[in-house]
């Protein structure tokens, strides 16, 4: 459950389809609620379809290195 004190972004069908095609849902769930948030709103706020799928792949691609968000270095915390 998000916990964020802006507007939380909705996810399209077809973002979680492309999430579970690829197997990528556990990677995406392991975000943090901003960055989950921040990919979707992103995604949507792109006019033309052709920049929602580059947004899109770009986010597939980030969360199957696992150590990028928003083409910048991002490392997850270590829970104790």
């Amino acid at each position: 459950m998000m916990k964020l004190s802006r507007a939380i972004n909705p996810m399209p069908e077809t973002i979680r389809l492309a999430l579970s095609e690829r197997g990528l849902m556990t990677a995406y769930e392991a975000r943090p609620d901003y960055q989950r948030n921040d990919y979707l709103g992103w995604i949507a706020r792109a006019r033309l379809s052709s920049t929602q799928e580059k947004r899109l792949r770009q986010m597939l691609e980030e969360l199957a290195r696992g150590d990028v968000y928003m083409n910048m270095a991002w490392r997850p915390r270590k829970r104790i």
